[in-house]
């Protein structure tokens, strides 16, 4: 198993070892991955695998596609209709990186129309545990900062 970074713009692919996608080929590559707690000990490989979600998941984008594709919403015309001011060349150009990082798969079927569908890769299904507590976290610090500002005005 190989852990893959690409350390300058660049993407992500874990388990396989190969390159796919890059804006650089500058990377480095760190043979068989550990255990959260041992990656905890050092901050180096903490601040590494961080790095290696961003670079998957970064982008004002991807996230949202994610959430939209996790809760129902399979085809382009669904998920560009679910998420406002996106536009069809950046939904293609997301979707597309989504695909080559291993997180969506796009499977055409064979029908009149011709008819696309996007769907969760295991490894994707389990960004639904860090959309989870990024949603916890953005609700509570919302809370925290307009206390905050109530706090002030007064």
């Amino acid at each position: 198993m190989y852990y893959i970074c690409y350390l300058k713009y660049s993407k992500l692919l874990v388990d396989i070892g190969i390159l796919l996608y890059s804006k650089s080929l500058k990377y480095l590559i760190m043979s068989d991955l550990q255990t959260i707690s041992e990656i905890k000990k050092c901050p180096v490989q903490y601040v590494l695998a961080i790095n290696d979600t961003l670079n998957v998941i970064s982008g004002k984008w991807k996230l949202p596609i994610l959430a939209s594709i996790l809760y129902g919403n399979h085809r382009y015309k669904d998920i560009q209709s679910n998420i406002d001011k996106i536009t069809p060349r950046m939904l293609s150009k997301e979707l597309k990186e989504l695909e080559l990082n291993g997180v969506i798969t796009r499977n055409v079927y064979d029908s009149t129309p011709v008819r696309i569908e996007y769907k969760m890769t295991e490894s994707g299904k389990n960004i639904l545990s860090v959309l989870d507590a990024m949603v916890d976290w953005g609700v509570s610090h919302r809370k925290s900062t307009l206390q905050g500002v109530k706090k002030d005005t007064y």
